[in-house]
């Protein structure tokens, strides 16, 4: 079925025209490749809008854009679209905290409640007795920092709304945006884990932890921590929580995949924090930026934590971040193995070995990467001197295989292949 907004044919042809330039390349990346890949996705399988940006050997080898960050008002994306990154957040609070790990002012082994004395009395939710009545144990071992690091700290949301965590943090509200760094911490706190510190990899709030040691072993708001230490040294002068009114015309919609594969315009909903300043600044989401803005935070760690003269990180702290801290015993690991053959370093998916099947994403041993509640990616391949970058704001999360479809572009895979390509 048509959209009441499909462009005119000549129209949509002149903005594939204008958005994507003559290419050129002598290496691995086949820029033509990657570009009609993108361009199919919008054309033939319906995708809204994207765009992506891919260094080689440190030169662009690829820009494009395709579709519209707003169709409604027919504004194209373009390289200066100003997108909601949600997860891609939580990589930048990695480098800002291990920043501090490089001034010798944590160690990864210390526990959370040596720096943050609101975790110093959590406890561990362990089921229910025969009468229906929560049973809550003592912590086996304390949650450390690298815990928060990796996602095996225990915190949760929840598994079902009514579970004892699920009801404690809808009473809390940790994450409402009017609390502070220190309030969430406070409130976490009073959250039961979900299970003992290092026996699972889940997903929940732990980088929203981390933002707030870098906040309190810091000495300075996170917000302007990021602002000093990062976007400034990196020139990322567009990566922020909030831009104002006068954005508008470079901002982006989400849009939510209809039953009928159709895509429409999500409410104001999934973007509310945006909307104006707030007193929460969160480590886990939240950032907008631009795809130059953020292509500068990945070649930054391609380059050993250095760009154009400015040391960000230590080569041997990056080398950290990008190798799998998560034990080999452990096997629950809710859903990061649908991301291929990874492990989980700090803050990054590691991947530690060719997809098996053709049916994984496309990708190098050694790189390392993560994604965004809207279907952003990025990742960063070290074998291969590439740094990827790509942006579409779509929701539910990547129902379209868009990540897959840029990186067998990239990687020159066919997916109908019958065995996964050698890194030979």
């Amino acid at each position: 079925m048509s959209s009441p907004f499909t462009p005119h044919p000549l129209l949509f042809s002149a903005l594939l025209i204008l958005a994507s330039p003559p290419f050129a390349s002598a290496g691995l990346v086949d820029p033509e490749r990657v570009d009609a890949a993108l361009a199919e996705l919008v054309s033939d399988q319906g995708l809204v809008g994207v765009s992506a940006l891919v260094f080689e050997k440190g030169e662009e080898v690829y820009f494009g854009a395709h579709g519209w960050a707003d169709r409604e008002a027919q504004r194209p994306m373009r390289r200066d679209t100003l997108a909601y990154i949600y997860s891609m957040t939580k990589p930048i609070t990695g480098v800002a905290l291990m920043q501090l790990f490089e001034r010798g002012l944590f160690r990864l082994d210390d526990p959370l409640a040596r720096h943050a004395p609101e975790f110093a009395n959590l406890v561990v939710y362990a089921g229910l007795d025969a009468e229906g009545v929560p049973i809550y144990e003592k912590p086996r071992r304390p949650p450390t920092i690298r815990d928060a690091t990796r996602h095996t700290a225990g915190f949760s949301r929840g598994e079902s709304p009514d579970d004892p965590i699920a009801r404690a943090y809808a009473a809390e509200e940790p994450m409402h945006f009017d609390n502070t760094l220190a309030q969430f911490a406070e409130k976490l706190g009073r959250v039961p884990l979900a299970f003992h510190p290092g026996e699972r990899w889940l997903y929940g709030d732990s980088v929203d932890v981390q933002a707030f040691l870098v906040e309190r072993i810091g000495g300075m708001p996170f917000a302007d921590y990021l602002r000093e230490n990062l976007f400034a040294p990196l020139g990322m002068a567009e990566t922020r929580y909030h831009f104002g009114p006068e954005f508008d015309a470079r901002r982006t919609k989400i849009y939510e995949r209809q039953s009928d594969g159709g895509f429409a315009p999500e409410g104001p909903g999934p973007v509310a924090y945006n909307l104006e300043p707030r007193a929460l600044s969160p480590g886990g989401w939240g950032l907008i930026s631009t795809l130059d803005d953020y292509m500068r935070f990945a070649r930054m760690l391609l380059g050993g934590g250095e760009l154009d003269g400015a040391r960000i990180l230590r080569s041997d702290t990056v080398r950290l971040m990008a190798s799998n801290a998560l034990p080999a015993t452990m096997k629950d690991s809710l859903w990061l193995p649908s991301k291929g053959q990874v492990g989980f370093g700090i803050d990054f998916a590691v991947r530690l070995a060719s997809p098996a099947s053709p049916d994984e994403n496309s990708g190098e041993i050694g790189e390392f990467f993560w994604d965004g509640r809207a279907s952003t990616l990025f990742w960063v391949d070290p074998e291969n001197e590439i740094a990827a970058v790509l942006f579409t704001q779509m929701m539910p999360f990547n129902t379209l295989p868009v990540h897959k479809t840029f990186r067998d572009a990239v990687y020159h895979d066919d997916p109908t292949a019958a065995a996964p390509r050698s890194t030979d």
